[in-house]
């Protein structure tokens, strides 16, 4: 009979196995697939969520993708009802959303949504065609055509509430970024109000096709819209589009991905570690991507972390207050 002890390889690999039937088994739970909740096609949303999505699931080695949806207030409804498993959003939505004030589901409380990571901020812009001489807020017409993106979408939210604040009249057009882009080449639109990370790939392909003009608020127009919206002073990089000369002002609101708060928190903490380890990988996805890191979730003041993303950052020092994690 054998008593000799076991030898230090033996019991590494000792370990070695329990670690990887302890991983078999955490990731059992997990589901066999995903969807990531993104915006029209045209959008920083949709390039910046579809390419997050294939690059978590070769990472994981989980089928996942993006689809196609009508945007933040959207996304927020599809993963509280546990539609798609992640969502793109913003703060503004958001707020509405877990108070029962989404215009897609009044008196609701979406409170199966979980805040995951930072994203960008979303700069609310204005495109025009220079051909039709509006260089201004002020110099657009009375019942000018204004595309404002997809119904119930941030910018169609926002936006044409800023507009009014502003003393602006209008026809008011939905539509996806690509085929509103499209129109105002056509003529069929007189202005395009974006919200949206930038570049926007819709103002991208403009200005490579004709001339355009992208319009900055004025100072007294910045206050006025932060009396009254939930929004910060923000400017466009002049680096940002051929267009520019200098830094246009603006106004911004932060993006967050989001889960549903009933995902496994293995599986949740583990796409989180993914995304905030790699952000170079990230930036190659879309450059607003230079933003997304653990340093800027102190942006989310609204949604609760779900527990698996507050692992992973209470283990890399970045303090949660409890009252913020599901």
């Amino acid at each position: 009979m054998n008593n000799a002890l076991p030898t230090a390889a033996t019991l590494l690999a000792g370990v070695a196995l329990l670690a990887a039937s302890s991983a078999q088994a955490d990731r059992s739970e997990w589901p066999d697939n995903f969807t990531v909740g993104t915006a029209s096609q045209g959008g920083t949303y949709y390039v910046y969520g579809s390419g997050w999505a294939n690059f978590i699931a070769d990472e994981l080695d989980i089928s996942g993708g993006g689809e196609v949806t009508g945007g933040p207030t959207q996304n927020l409804a599809l993963v509280h009802g546990g539609d798609v498993a992640f969502g793109l959003t913003t703060m503004g939505p958001a707020s509405d959303a877990i108070s029962g004030k989404s215009p897609l589901a009044p008196g609701l409380e979406m409170d199966n949504v979980c805040a995951m990571f930072p994203m960008y901020e979303t700069p609310f812009s204005i495109t025009a065609l220079a051909s039709s001489d509006i260089e201004s807020i002020e110099d657009i017409p009375d019942g000018a055509r204004i595309g404002f993106g997809p119904a119930a979408s941030t910018s169609d939210t926002y936006f044409p509430a800023m507009l009014e604040t502003l003393g602006v009249e209008f026809d008011r057009r939905n539509g996806g970024w690509s085929d509103l882009g499209g129109q105002l080449q056509d003529g069929l639109l007189d202005v395009i109000a974006f919200a949206a990370g930038i570049p926007i790939p819709a103002v991208s392909q403009l200005e490579v096709q004709t001339d355009v003009n992208i319009i900055e608020f004025t100072d007294a127009e910045v206050d006025t819209i932060l009396e009254n919206f939930p929004v910060a002073e923000f400017m466009i990089p002049a680096s940002t589009y051929q267009t520019l000369e200098e830094d246009a002002r603006a106004v911004s609101m932060w993006n967050f991905a989001i889960a549903g708060c009933d995902l496994p928190e293995d599986f949740v903490y583990e796409v989180t570690k993914v995304t905030m380890e790699q952000n170079d990988r990230m930036r190659s996805i879309h450059r607003s991507a230079a933003t997304t890191i653990p340093e800027n979730i102190d942006k989310n003041t609204v949604l609760p972390f779900h527990p698996g993303a507050a692992r992973w950052y209470e283990e890399n020092g970045y303090d949660i207050a409890e009252d913020m994690i599901k």
